[in-house]
């Protein structure tokens, strides 16, 4: 302990600008620590500087079981129950099986640690009295005392999954931090276009938003944006089923420097909007479409033909989509190096050829179910296609031990290739594994229900690439018919019909 008298502590030996500087390189739990050393301190911890980044999707989980012991010790949950299965008799000692009311004489804190370990959880208690609290801790008493308390310093705020949060705590949030750059309001499931219109009043130098899974932002919300975030880069709604094609006009052409763009499971979005963001967005580097079915070649051949500077684009799920799209992509799109496709089944070896031939720079591709295509195309990546990384054929049933042996002597992917994923490829054999063993980069490997790979195929492997990691599930084998038996024995995978 230091004493008041102290001559070597370090607030009076250090400017306060040189205090602030060395905490403001702390994370959050550790500037709550010394907020509580000293008053002095407490100043300077909470000092607005100090909290120019804030993400509450890790204690979202402890804010939640600190409201269960507090309601549980103030009588408005009725009871608490400790799984025995989890924990065990030395580490609550008598407590262990006691009954509720002895519980109490363990504290707050010791319950608590126990609560949010799993050991113990609410039998009984009043839902509208948690959620009522709940709504008022991460509305109230979080997101509101941050903005006040940080204001103009804040630039970054991570409210993921933070499902209590509404329009009113976001209101103030926007009237005080006017400066915030990015925010992640995903997963916050009750607010609405309120929020955005008040972002789009107070928060002009916003560059990151991420709507996500938000149901209730739709059209208006987008217009807000596009009239008063001009500076927007980055702009996610995804599985907000209400964005349509009014909203992505508005978006498109207030906000000129958007670079990425996630509109996955926006199921009112069709080729035109494709069009407008073609026409209007040029610097567009990323695009998510994932489970569109209104678009079809006609949209993403149009985006093409504007988006030259494409880098990252996810058409997994779109139904309609066939070879057109492939070829379009490869005449336009050169800079191209992610690119997701998986259960487009009209896809085949004709587009993807053509891909691998002028997108050179590809790192990864998702071909999931892509069930047309055949060693064919895996030999044009081999060969095209260096910088390749993470590639994904599970369900591509066509795919051989001839695919995979060009995939790990092709030039530059035997060092490069990191991730393989080759699920119900019935075709592959231990021969296939047998040829991995060039690709030294490779750390991942699945390989479920690939019938015809066996243990001894997998464990060769393994002795070879000892860094790598083997995913693989067989199935149990059905037992043979006993002689004399006085019914047929069946696996207990199997069933009767």
């Amino acid at each position: 302990m230091f004493s008041g008298s102290d001559d070597s502590l370090i607030n009076r030996k250090l400017p306060k600008e040189l205090l602030l500087r060395i905490l403001s390189f702390l994370d959050v739990i550790t500037l709550c620590r010394c907020a509580q050393v000293s008053k002095s301190w407490n100043v300077l911890a909470l000092d607005g500087s100090n909290w120019q980044r804030i993400d509450l999707f890790d204690f979202q989980r402890d804010i939640e079981v600190l409201l269960s012991v507090e309601l549980f010790f103030s009588g408005r949950i009725s009871q608490l129950e400790f799984l025995s299965s989890q924990l065990s008799r030395s580490k609550m000692g008598r407590h262990a099986c006691a009954p509720t009311q002895h519980i109490h004489g363990l504290g707050p804190a010791r319950v608590f640690h126990h609560y949010r370990h799993g050991f113990v959880r609410a039998r009984e208690c009043d839902v509208d009295a948690m959620d009522n609290v709940h709504a008022c801790v991460l509305q109230g008493r979080v997101v509101e005392n941050i903005s006040k308390r940080c204001g103009g310093f804040l630039r970054s705020l991570g409210l993921r999954g933070c499902i209590s949060v509404e329009d009113a705590a976001l209101q103030i949030f926007a009237q005080n931090c006017q400066n915030i750059q990015i925010l992640d309001l995903n997963g916050c499931t009750k607010i609405t276009d309120v929020t955005c219109s008040s972002l789009g009043q107070g928060c002009p130098r916003l560059k990151r938003l991420d709507v996500g899974s938000c149901p209730s932002v739709g059209n208006a919300s987008l217009v807000a944006l596009s009239e008063g975030c001009a500076a927007l880069e980055h702009l996610s709604v995804a599985w907000c089923h209400q964005v349509s094609e009014p909203g992505v006009m508005a978006i498109v052409r207030g906000c000129a420097n958007i670079q990425g763009l996630l509109l996955k499971g926006c199921t009112r979005v069709n080729d035109l909007c494709l069009e407008h963001i073609g026409e209007h967005h040029t610097e567009l580097t990323t695009l998510s479409l994932q489970k569109i079915m209104q678009i079809s070649d006609e949209g993403v051949t149009a985006l093409s033909h504007g988006c030259l500077k494409l880098q990252s684009l996810c058409l997994s799920d779109c139904p309609n989509i066939t070879d057109a799209t492939l070829l379009s992509l490869a005449n336009n799109c050169p800079r191209l190096r992610i690119l997701e496709v998986a259960r487009c089944s009209q896809l085949s070896d004709v587009g993807f050829q053509a891909l691998a031939n002028n997108c050179h720079e590809l790192e990864k591709m998702d071909l999931e179910d892509c069930s047309l295509i055949t060693d064919a195309t895996v030999m044009q990546l081999s060969i095209h296609t260096p910088k390749l990384q993470v590639l994904i054929l599970s369900h591509c049933e066509l795919v051989t031990d001839e695919g995979i042996r060009s995939l790990a002597t092709g030039t530059g992917v035997q060092e490069g290739l990191t991730v393989l994923e080759l699920d119900n490829c019935p075709l592959l054999t231990d021969v296939a594994l047998e040829h991995l063993r060039h690709c030294s980069g490779l750390r991942r490997i699945e390989l479920y229900d690939c019938q015809q790979v066996t243990h001894a195929g997998i464990k060769r492997l393994r002795n070879q690439l000892p860094e790598v990691r083997v995913h693989a599930y067989f199935a149990p084998s059905t037992p043979t018919l006993s002689i004399g038996a006085g019914r047929p024995r069946i696996c207990r995978c199997c069933c009767v019909l």
